[in-house]
C-alpha cells in the first residue's frame, strides 16, 4: 500500500481507505449500502488492515451513530493501529440543536462520537456540511478547543464549495486556528465536477481530497451495460435517488472505455475507475466500501499498478464534460494553460 500526506499536513494516508457507511445499516439509504454486524466488520477491519489500509472513515449521521458504535467493535484492542476518520453537522434529531455545528453541536458531536467509538481521540474529525447559521469564527475556535484539549488530531471539511473552504482557511488563519486539510470530496469518471473549483483551491490551500463514492454511487461496478436493463441485485433501485444524477449517454460512453482498457489490462472495471482517481491531482485517499470479503478484495486490487498514460487519456476523454461557468469561456483560447496551469 502507498501513503500519501493528508493535504498540508504532515499526516500519512493510504491512497485506499475504507468507509464504514456499510457497518449496521439501517433505512432505506444505508440499508442497501450494507448490514455488516461487529463479527463482519472486525473481518473486514482485519483484511484491509492486512493489505495496509489502516484509515477507516464514518459519520455520526451512517445509521444513526451505528456504523461508529460497531467501527468501535471492530478495531477495539487495536487502536493505536488504524486511523478513524468520522464526520458531523447533519441533523441526528428533530431538535433545534440536533443539526449544525455550533459550539454547542460540535461539542457534543464529539463527546458522543468518541463515546460511540469506544476511543478517547478521533485522527480526522470532518465538518460534514457548511453551517451557514453559524459564524466561522464559532466553528473554528471551537476545533482549536478540541485539538488543544486532544479530542481531535486534525480537521477537514466534507463537500464544501470553494468560497466556504476560502472563508474558513483565511479565519483560520488570522487566528491561528487550525487550517482544514482534508476535503472529502464526490469524484468520479461520471463525476469530474471536483476539478472545475475545488481541485486548484485544494492544490492552493493544502487539502488532500478523501474521495467518497469513487465508483460513481455504484454506477461503475462493471454490471450496467448499454442496451441491458438495471441488474437485479443493484442497491440503484433503492438509493439512485439519493445520489448525483448520471446521463445514460454519458454513462454509457465511460463505460465502454472502462471495458475496453478492462479487456486490455486483465483488471475489473472497479478496479481501473478506482486506479485512474488514483492518478489524479490533489487526491490523498480514495474511499472504497465492500458489503463483503470479495468486494474488498476486488477493490484493494486496484493498487500496485497503474494505468499507462495513453491508457488514462482515453478515459480522460470518455468522461470529459463542458465545465459550467466562469471556467468554460477561455479554456480553448490560447496562453489559457500558461494562466492556469493544472492542479498539481
Amino acid at each position: 500500500m502507498d501513503y500519501r500526506p493528508l493535504g498540508k499536513s504532515g499526516l500519512k494516508v493510504p491512497v485506499l481507505s475504507f468507509g464504514a457507511g456499510t457497518f449496521g445499516g439501517s433505512g432505506p439509504l444505508f440499508g442497501n449500502w450494507g448490514t455488516s454486524d461487529a463479527t463482519e466488520a472486525r473481518r473486514l477491519v482485519d483484511i484491509c488492515l492486512d493489505a495496509g489500509v489502516n484509515l477507516f472513515d464514518t459519520a455520526d449521521v451512517y445509521s444513526s451513530g451505528a456504523s461508529e458504535e460497531v467501527l468501535g467493535e471492530a478495531i477495539k484492542g487495536r487502536r493505536d493501529a488504524v486511523l478513524v476518520s468520522t464526520k458531523t453537522g447533519l441533523p441526528m434529531g428533530d431538535g433545534p440543536n440536533d443539526a449544525g455545528t455550533s459550539r454547542f453541536r460540535l461539542i457534543r458531536a464529539v463527546e458522543d462520537a468518541l463515546r460511540r467509538l469506544q476511543t478517547d481521540y478521533i485522527d480526522l474529525l470532518q465538518l460534514h456540511a457548511f453551517d451557514a447559521g453559524t459564524p466561522v469564527e464559532e466553528v473554528l475556535s471551537t476545533l482549536d478547543t478540541l485539538v488543544r484539549s486532544g479530542k481531535v488530531r486534525y480537521v477537514g471539511v466534507s463537500n464544501f464549495s470553494g468560497w466556504q473552504v476560502m472563508k474558513s482557511q483565511a479565519v483560520a488563519d488570522r487566528y491561528g486556528w487550525p487550517r482544514y486539510v482534508a476535503h472529502q470530496v464526490y469524484y468520479s469518471l461520471v463525476g469530474r465536477d471536483y476539478e472545475w473549483e475545488l481541485m486548484p483551491l485544494g492544490a492552493d490551500q493544502g487539502l488532500g481530497a478523501m474521495v467518497w463514492s469513487p465508483l460513481g454511487w455504484g454506477r461503475l461496478t462493471g454490471k450496467i451495460r448499454r442496451g441491458a436493463p438495471l441488474p437485479e441485485g443493484s442497491r440503484l433501485h433503492e438509493t439512485a435517488s439519493f445520489g448525483p444524477p448520471v446521463e445514460d449517454e454519458h454513462l454509457y460512453r465511460v463505460v465502454d472505455a472502462l471495458d475496453a482498457v478492462a479487456d486490455e489490462t486483465g483488471r475489473t472495471v472497479p478496479q481501473i475507475a478506482l486506479n485512474w482517481l488514483l492518478q489524479r491531482p490533489t487526491v490523498s485517499s480514495v474511499i472504497v466500501g465492500a458489503r463483503n470479503e470479495a468486494q474488498l478484495r476486488q477493490n484493494l486490487g486496484a493498487v500496485g499498478w497503474n494505468l499507462t498514460p495513453e491508457q488514462v487519456a482515453r478515459l480522460d476523454a470518455a468522461s470529459a464534460v463542458t465545465a459550467p461557468y466562469p471556467y468554460f469561456p477561455y479554456h480553448r483560447q490560447e496562453g489559457f494553460a500558461r494562466l492556469n496551469p493544472p492542479a498539481v
